[in-house]
């Protein structure tokens, strides 16, 4: 049963289309690294279960997201898929990049795929900022900040590095942070933040 705090109830199909999304990963992987391959026999685990849950962690009435470094779509193509948010994938690398829109295409996500480096995007605006596996959290928070407004909310999954990331963070009596246990990884964090935007 659903958890009533959860604002985006996954959607019937969405089983199929994370079949789907498998599938080409598993097709294109051969040619692209798009995952470490110690991962794949765990990949629904490591990568699907991983991005999913941070819908929960989504505030109600987000309606975009912004995933930074999107590599293979996790968490935000996924998240795309769970949730139906418009959502905007920033991956420099080529290949990558194209591997995003042709799942996107395969399984009608609502994204957009920004195939340039994080500071050539045109700032706007976003509900929701995730990243996984990116950089830093104090490096993090500065590309995030580009598309950042008051009530944006920051979710950024990390492993171990956690605590000493969060420490180097530069004190901020407007900047809110909540820590949240992973479900998928015991050495592992997800990191909510707000009021982060500058100015």
């Amino acid at each position: 049963m659903p958890s009533p705090e959860v604002a985006f109830p996954p959607p019937p199909d969405l089983p199929e289309k994370l079949d789907r999304y498998e599938a080409l990963l598993r097709k294109w992987q051969g040619a692209i690294n798009l995952v470490a391959p110690s991962t794949l026999p765990e990949l629904r685990r490591r990568h699907f279960e991983d991005s999913l849950q941070l819908v929960p962690l989504i505030p109600a009435g987000a309606r975009t997201l912004v995933d930074l470094g999107s590599g293979a779509g996790f968490p935000g193509l996924v998240l795309a898929l769970a949730t139906g948010l418009e959502t905007h994938l920033v991956e420099s690398d080529q290949r990558k990049a194209e591997f995003l829109r042709a799942v996107s295409r395969e399984t009608r996500a609502p994204v957009t795929v920004h195939a340039r480096r994080i500071e050539q995007v045109p700032a706007f605006p976003a509900d929701v900022v995730t990243a996984r596996a990116l950089a830093a959290l104090p490096v993090l928070l500065g590309h995030a900040a580009r598309f950042a407004g008051p009530h944006t909310v920051a979710i950024f999954p990390k492993g171990r590095a956690a605590e000493a990331e969060l420490t180097a963070l530069p004190p901020s009596p407007k900047m809110t942070i909540d820590l949240h246990p992973s479900r998928t990884d015991p050495d592992a964090v997800l990191i909510r933040i707000e009021g982060f935007a500058r100015g």
